[in-house]
C-alpha cells in the first residue's frame, strides 16, 4: 500500500495491510535513530514528517472502514506499543531539531480526526501531559508558564493548537479534565544511546515491563533536577502572554473555555487541581510591577477601557512613557474580568479571591495608604482606571468590600471601621486639591457601577431613619430668624431674592415637581446669570442628559429592591442627633467652599453630587432634590447649602466693580471663546458659572425623575 500526499489506495485486505503500513511507517521513524549520522538535519529535511502524516491518515481511513466505536489494529498498535509516549519524548528532546514541532502537529492531527476517544486511555492521557508539561528543565523544552524564551519560541503556533484540541475534547466531555490536569513526576533523566553513540539527553520515558521501545536506554543514576509541574492550564497560560498576539488571543479564548465548564464537578478540579487562579493573578500583579513609576497619573486616568481582545494595540498610537505597560495591565485585567463572567461561579469566586487578596489587599492597598502625594495620586489613578474596567459581579463585590467594607449600619461621627475608607474619603477634601480631584473621580466611578452597597455604604446608610426631618414643624418665620441667608431680600445689593423658595414655605414638606424646578432655576439671582447670554444648548440639554442617565441608573437599581416611597415617619426612629455620613459630609463641606476652589475641583464635585441625584431611592430624592424640606436643627440639605452659598455669592459681588462683565469674560474664557487671561477674582467668577450650571441640572434631574411616591 502506498500512501503519498494524504492519499490512500484501498487494499484487498484491508486490515492486514493497513496495520503492515502503519507499523513500516513507525519502524521507519524509529530506524532513523539508529542509522542518522547527523544530529544537526532539521526533522523537517528528514522523512519523520511524511512517514507521521501516512500514519495519521491510515488511523483515519481504518477508523472510516469499521463500525462506530470499535478500535481498528493500527489503532490499537498505536495504543499498546507507547507510540505516543516515544514521540513525546523525541519532541521533548527536539532531536532531531524541530521535533517538537512535529510531534504536536501529528497529536493535534490524531486527538482531532480520530473520532474515536482517546484521552481515557493512560498511554494518550499520560503522554499529553508531558507534552503540556511534565518535566519543565528538559532542554529544548522550556515550561510553557516560564516568561522569557519560551515567549519567542518557534513552536507556539503548534502548542496552541495542539492546546485547542485538548479544549474541545474537554468541553465534550468535561470527565477529561481529571487526565488531563494530573502530572506524574517522571524518574528521572535517561542517557540514550543511539546507532552506538551518546546522544543528546533524553527524559526517560515511562515505559511498562515487556513494552517495545525503540531507544535503547539506560536509567541515570543521578537525580532529577528542580522543576515546576506544568499542565494544560499553564501551557494555556504561559501561551495567553505570547508576544505574538494570535497566539495570546487563541490561547485566552480557549482558557474561557475551561473555565466556562458548566459541571460544578469540573470546576471544583480546576481549583483545586491547577495553579490557575494563582498564575492569572500573578501575571496581573506582574504587569501592575512593569508599569514605569514614573508615569503621570493624569495620563492614566485619561486612558480609555481597555480591551482584551485588542492586545497591543493600545500602544500603537502611544503619547505618553509607559502607555504601553499600562495598556497590557489594564489588558489582562479586563480579560480576568471575562474569565470571571465566563466561568462557573465556584471557578469565578476563587480567582476574584485570589486577585482580592494578592493583587487589591497586597498591592494596591498599601500604596493607597502610603503619604507620598505622588505615589497617592498614581495609586488612586491606577485604582480609578481599575474600577473603571471591572464588570464581572464577582469581582466587582469584592473590589466594593475592600475599598468601602461591609458595614450597613448608619454612621456615626469619628467612628473609623475600614481604615481604607475613611483614607479615601478624607482625601476627597485634601489640603492638596490634585488628590482632592483624583478621589472624587475615583468615587464618581465607583458610583456608576451596578452595586447596591456602594449608595448604601457613601450615602443611604444614614438617611433610612429620615433623621433630616422636623419631627415637630417649627413656628413658620423660626428657622428665618437663625439664618440671615433667609431673606426676602439684601438691602442695596441690588439682588432680588423674591423667587427664591423658602425651606420652610412648605408645611407639607413637599413641593410640586414644577415647583422644585424652578427653585433651582431661580436660585442664582438673574444678575449672576451668563448663560443666556451665550448661544449654548441651556435647560434643554440638561433635560436631555438626565433623561438618559435617570433612565440608566432606574434601570442599574431595578434588582436592588429600593422602595418607591419614603418611609412613614412614624415607622422611623432616628437615634441621637443627625449625621449625614462620612462622604456626604465631604462633598456638602466642599460644595460650601465652591466659590474659593479651581473651578476643575468645582466641577468634580457638582458632578458626584449630581450622579447620587440620579439614584431612585426615595431618601436620597428627598435629601437632595427637595428644597420644601422642614430640617431638623443643625441640619443641612443640598438645598439649603446652595441657599447659602447664594448668600455669601451676593456679599461678594456687591463689592467686584463691573462684575457682570467681568462674569460674561471669564464664561467667554471657559468655553473657548476669547484667550484666557488671569484677573481679580477668576476663581470666584468661575464659582459663579459652575453654581449656575449645577442648579439646572439638578432642576433638569428633579423634573425628569419627578416627585417620590406615596405619602410623605
Amino acid at each position: 500500500v502506498r500512501f503519498s500526499g494524504g492519499a490512500v489506495l484501498v487494499p484487498r485486505e484491508p486490515s492486514l495491510d493497513l496495520l503492515e503500513a502503519f507499523t513500516e511507517h513507525w519502524k521507519g521513524i524509529t530506524g532513523y535513530y539508529l542509522e542518522a549520522t547527523d544530529e544537526s538535519v532539521p526533522a523537517r529535511q528528514t522523512d519523520i514528517p511524511w512517514r507521521l502524516k501516512q500514519m495519521l491518515d491510515i488511523l483515519v481511513y481504518e477508523e472510516k472502514q469499521r463500525p462506530a466505536g470499535e478500535t481498528g489494529p493500527c489503532l490499537e498498535y498505536l495504543l499498546q506499543h507507547k507510540v505516543l509516549e516515544t514521540l513525546g519524548t523525541l519532541g521533548k528532546a527536539e532531536y532531531p531539531p524541530g521535533m517538537r514541532q512535529q510531534v504536536l502537529l501529528f497529536f493535534s492531527r490524531v486527538l482531532g480526526q480520530v473520532q474515536h476517544p482517546l484521552l481515557h486511555y493512560l498511554n494518550v492521557h499520560r503522554p499529553v501531559q508531558v507534552t503540556h508539561g511534565g518535566d519543565a528543565t528538559c532542554r529544548g523544552w522550556p515550561h510553557p508558564c516560564q516568561t522569557g524564551d519560551h515567549l519567542g519560541s518557534g513552536t507556539e503556533k503548534e502548542e496552541v493548537q495542539f492546546a485547542a484540541v485538548l479544549c474541545a475534547k474537554i468541553k465534550q466531555d468535561p470527565t477529561l479534565l481529571t487526565h488531563i490536569l494530573e502530572v506524574r513526576s517522571p524518574p528521572g533523566l535517561g542517557k540514550s544511546v543511539l546507532n552506538g553513540k551518546r546522544a543528546q539527553e533524553l527524559p526517560a520515558c515511562p515505559v511498562e515491563e515487556g513494552a517495545e521501545h525503540p531507544l535503547g536506554t539506560a536509567a541515570a543514576a543521578e537525580p532529577s533536577l528542580p522543576r515546576r509541574d506544568g499542565n494544560l492550564i499553564t501551557a494555556l497560560v504561559g501561551l495567553s502572554k505570547s508576544k505574538k498576539s494570535r497566539v495570546a488571543l487563541k490561547a485566552r479564548e480557549n482558557l474561557l473555555l475551561l473555565v466556562g465548564l458548566a459541571q460544578e464537578a469540573a470546576a471544583a478540579r480546576l481549583v483545586r487541581s491547577s495553579a490557575l487562579c494563582q498564575l492569572l493573578t500573578e501575571h496581573l500583579c506582574d504587569l501592575y510591577s512593569a508599569v514605569p513609576a514614573c508615569t503621570d497619573p493624569a495620563d492614566i486616568l485619561a486612558m480609555e477601557r481597555v480591551s482584551w481582545r485588542s492586545q497591543g494595540d493600545a500602544a500603537d498610537d502611544g503619547v505618553f512613557p509607559g502607555k504601553e505597560s499600562l495598556a497590557a495591565f489594564f489588558g489582562w485585567l479586563d480579560y480576568l474580568d471575562e474569565v470571571v463572567v465566563g466561568a462557573h461561579p465556584v471557578m469565578a469566586d476563587a480567582i476574584s479571591e485570589a486577585v482580592e487578596e494578592r493583587f487589591f489587599q497586597g498591592i494596591l492597598q498599601p500604596q493607597l495608604l502610603q503619604m507620598s502625594e505622588l505615589d497617592v495620586l498614581r495609586a488612586t489613578a491606577v485604582l480609578t482606571g481599575t474600577v473603571r474596567q471591572i464588570r464581572a459581579p464577582p469581582l466587582l463585590h469584592r473590589l466594593v468590600l475592600f475599598l468601602l467594607g461591609p458595614d450597613r449600619h448608619p454612621e456615626i461621627p469619628g467612628d473609623t471601621p475600614h481604615p481604607l475608607r475613611t483614607q479615601l474619603i478624607n482625601r476627597c477634601n485634601h489640603l492638596s486639591d490634585e488628590i482632592s480631584l483624583a478621589s472624587l473621580r475615583l468615587f464618581e466611578e465607583l458610583l456608576q457601577k451596578p452595586h447596591e452597597h456602594v449608595t448604601h455604604s457613601l450615602a443611604l446608610r444614614n438617611l433610612e431613619a429620615r433623621g433630616y426631618l422636623q419631627r415637630n414643624p417649627p413656628a413658620p418665620d423660626e428657622d428665618l430668624e437663625e439664618d440671615p441667608y433667609f431673606t426676602d431680600g439684601f438691602p442695596d445689593t441690588g439682588f432680588g431674592m423674591a423667587k427664591i423658595p423658602l425651606p420652610a414655605s412648605a408645611p407639607s414638606g413637599k413641593g410640586q415637581v414644577s415647583e422644585v424646578v424652578s427653585s433651582f432655576l431661580c436660585l442664582v439671582p438673574e444678575e449672576a446669570k451668563t448663560s443666556s447670554c451665550m448661544e449654548e444648548g441651556g435647560y434643554d440639554t440638561y433635560v436631555h442628559d438626565a433623561l438618559g442617565t435617570v433612565q440608566a441608573c432606574r434601570a442599574s437599581a431595578a434588582p436592588w429592591g429600593w422602595p418607591p416611597a419614603p418611609r412613614p415617619l412614624d415607622a422611623c426612629h432616628p437615634e441621637g442627633t443627625f449625621y449625614e455620613g462620612h462622604f456626604l459630609k465631604v462633598l456638602f463641606d466642599r460644595m460650601a467652599q465652591i466659590l474659593d476652589q479651581p473651578y476643575s475641583l468645582n466641577l468634580q464635585v457638582t458632578s458626584v453630587l449630581s450622579r447620587l441625584a440620579t439614584f431612585p431611592h426615595p431618601h436620597l430624592h428627598e435629601y437632595l432634590l427637595d428644597p420644601y424640606l422642614n430640617l431638623a436643627p443643625g441640619c443641612r440639605s443640598l438645598f439649603s447649602i446652595l441657599v447659602r452659598v447664594i448668600g455669601d455669592l451676593m456679599q461678594r459681588l456687591q463689592r467686584v466693580p463691573h462684575f457682570r462683565a467681568k462674569l460674561l469674560l471669564v464664561r467667554r474664557q471657559l468655553m473657548g471663546l476669547v484667550p484666557g487671561e488671569q484677573m481679580d477674582h477668576t476663581m470666584l467668577f468661575k464659582g459663579v458659572v459652575v453654581l449656575e450650571e449645577f442648579c439646572k441640572e439638578l432642576a433638569a434631574i428633579a423634573l425628569v425623575k419627578g416627585p417620590p411616591e406615596g405619602p410623605p
